[in-house]
């Protein structure tokens, strides 16, 4: 039988994405000349979110916008996605969350967020999201918003028994409180190096450093390796889940491609490893085209790409 689609809550950022092409990444006082600029909707909640309805996921958006064009765009993107608008929130005072990113001739990316009406995503505005929050197969927070907001909504799914993912991106000190009410904790190098204080660049190093984060109190932290795919660690022994070798052309949104369609898969009842190969799957296929939201993959695509690589 299929399985339903998972109900999946995102508390979260939304920003507009200003993405310039450029040789080389600018050096300080330098002025440089891109070969492209593409505007696209993001913010790593709205990417997660995205993501997740792509693959067919039922998904709900908490998030706060401006009263500005990209703000009313934003909406509209939400709704076009079949991402569920109910708790998309609209902030009278702060502008909309921009991020203007820049990316070289090999494909390695520099980001600047001004988060914006993000900031006014209040405890109170997540209290009042309870019942999607409750609903949900799991909820996903990251760290563009205040972390008391995160930490108010991680409070609300633990009462419920919801499943937690947290991405704790930008990396920022967190509460211990916030790791406890972790299922699943999921950074990438940089962020587990900050987390930590321990040098990620290699895998062993990535053990290491995970085992550390892992006694702050989430169930399960898995840390994500970019083209190397993912270091899975939890009460046993850690396992290093390789990725699919691609001609990456933008790696934007990799890390959200990876944890929107995580979530998805843990919900349709997929084993922790399997979910893990098959979000790394759906990252890799994500890198091999321009931009951020528009990079993600369809569920047809990302089933048609994992039986080509034997996935599914």
């Amino acid at each position: 039988m299929p399985h339903a689609p998972p109900k999946i809550c995102v508390v979260g950022s939304s920003n507009m994405d200003l993405i310039s092409r450029v040789p080389h990444l600018p050096r300080l006082g330098e002025t440089i000349v891109g070969h492209s600029f593409h505007m696209g909707y993001g913010g790593k909640g709205a990417n997660q979110a995205v993501m997740a309805a792509k693959l067919r996921a039922q998904v709900t958006m908490v998030t706060k916008l401006g009263r500005d064009v990209f703000g009313e765009g934003s909406l509209g993107n939400y709704r076009q996605q079949g991402v569920e608008t109910t708790y998309v929130l609209f902030d009278s005072e702060r502008a909309s969350g921009v991020a203007p990113i820049f990316v070289d001739d090999n494909a390695q990316n520099s980001i600047v967020i001004v988060p914006g009406a993000n900031m006014g995503l209040s405890p109170a505005d997540v209290r009042r999201s309870t019942p999607a929050i409750q609903a949900a197969d799991a909820l996903i927070c990251q760290l563009e918003i205040p972390v008391e907001t995160t930490l108010e909504a991680f409070r609300i799914a633990k009462a419920a028994k919801v499943r937690t993912i947290l991405n704790p991106a930008p990396a920022a000190a967190l509460p211990d409180e916030l790791l406890r009410l972790c299922d699943f904790c999921v950074p990438n190098e940089t962020e587990t190096e900050s987390l930590t204080g321990r040098a990620v660049t290699t895998v062993e190093e990535a053990a290491a450093a995970g085992r550390i984060l892992l006694g702050r109190g989430p169930r399960v932290v898995i840390i994500t390796l970019g083209a190397r795919g993912a270091l899975v660690l939890d009460a046993g022994t850690p396992e290093y889940v390789p990725s699919i070798r691609v001609d990456a052309v933008d790696p934007t949104g990799a890390g959200d491609a990876f944890i929107g369609s995580l979530a998805v898969f843990l919900g349709e009842g997929a084993s922790l490893l399997d979910a893990v190969g098959r979000a790394n799957a759906v990252a890799a296929l994500s890198v091999t085209r321009i931009g951020t939201q528009t990079s993600f993959p369809s569920r047809d695509e990302a089933d048609r790409f994992f039986t080509q690589h034997r996935l599914a």
